[in-house]
């Protein structure tokens, strides 16, 4: 049986050759793996730390400097390399680590502390539980008539933007990027002189529910700031998504939807001035979706 130690050596083995001590390129240069693995001395390095788009794991490329060009142009998982037919320890144990940083985005819940802590008061649409809401998507897109009075109380008569904060399928999105995002938007439109309602949070939200938002407020734009499905290479990507004047059971087309907004596609405080300027545009031209043009 392997002990404790001798599994730590193991890894520590696998990190100095991933590092590019053994056989890797000159240091300073830039094909050269950056490892930045962190150690608090007591467990094991963090692999999630390392980039995998600046780290080579083929042994001895015919041109190194093309491989890892081609891997600063991609998030994905190319140049593993393996042993045999299987992966290597590192890719597998990369993977592992990814997969289980997209479950935890899915099945944890927006902290008690993120709401408090910037003055969210919380609705919850029909589902009760997060298995019922991963599990009856339609009862994430309705309200009852406690949480419809709630949000009439919140937003008010007849705003001329709503925006709120839901879950969906990454918390850990929305309490990465949804303040940072939320706060550009609000200068962009107070900028223009666009006042907006009071934020606040929607649980269990699916993206259909800012219908019913609208319905009951009469709002004339919502957008909703919501976490996206988390892959293998974030689990931190948020979108938005805005309509003009929505209806329960508008076609998607009437939608306009800013996506990939984490640390490696759009940053949260680019896309909050983006996201403005596309609410000011739609108020003018009162239209969304496909219809406007962009």
């Amino acid at each position: 049986m392997v002990t404790e130690l001798e599994l730590k050596q193991m890894v520590q083995q696998i990190l100095t050759e991933m590092s590019g001590k053994d056989g890797g390129a000159p240091k300073g240069s830039p094909a050269a793996a950056q490892c930045v693995a962190c150690d608090d001395g007591d467990g094991l390095p963090d692999l999630t730390e390392i980039d995998l788009r600046r780290h080579c794991l083929v042994p001895n490329p015919a041109n190194r400097e093309a491989l890892m060009a081609m891997k600063l142009t991609t998030p994905s998982r190319i140049g593993v390399w393996r042993a045999g037919p299987r992966y290597m320890t590192e890719t597998l144990l990369r993977f592992r680590a990814d997969h289980a940083a997209a479950q935890d985005a899915v099945f944890t819940n927006v902290s008690d502390e993120f709401l408090e802590a910037n003055k969210l008061e919380t609705v919850q649409t029909e589902c009760t539980s997060k298995d019922q809401f991963l599990t009856r998507p339609d009862l994430g897109r309705q309200f009852g008539q406690e949480s419809r009075d709630a949000i009439k109380r919140i937003a008010g008569q007849s705003p001329k933007v709503v925006i709120y904060i839901a879950d969906g399928l990454s918390s850990t999105a929305v309490m990465t990027n949804a303040i940072d995002t939320l706060k550009a938007i609000e200068q962009g439109l107070d900028r223009n002189g666009i006042k907006i309602a009071k934020p606040f949070f929607v649980k269990y939200g699916r993206v259909p529910a800012m219908d019913v938002v609208s319905e009951v407020t009469g709002a004339d734009v919502v957008c909703t700031l919501i976490g996206e499905r988390p892959g293998l290479v974030t689990a931190e990507s948020m979108s938005a998504y805005m309509a003009y004047k929505a209806t329960v059971g508008m076609p998607e087309a009437k939608r306009t939807v800013v996506s990939n907004i984490h640390a490696g596609g759009t940053p949260a405080v680019e896309a909050g001035g983006y996201i403005a300027d596309i609410i000011k545009l739609m108020l003018e031209k009162k239209i969304s979706g496909i219809d406007l043009k962009l």
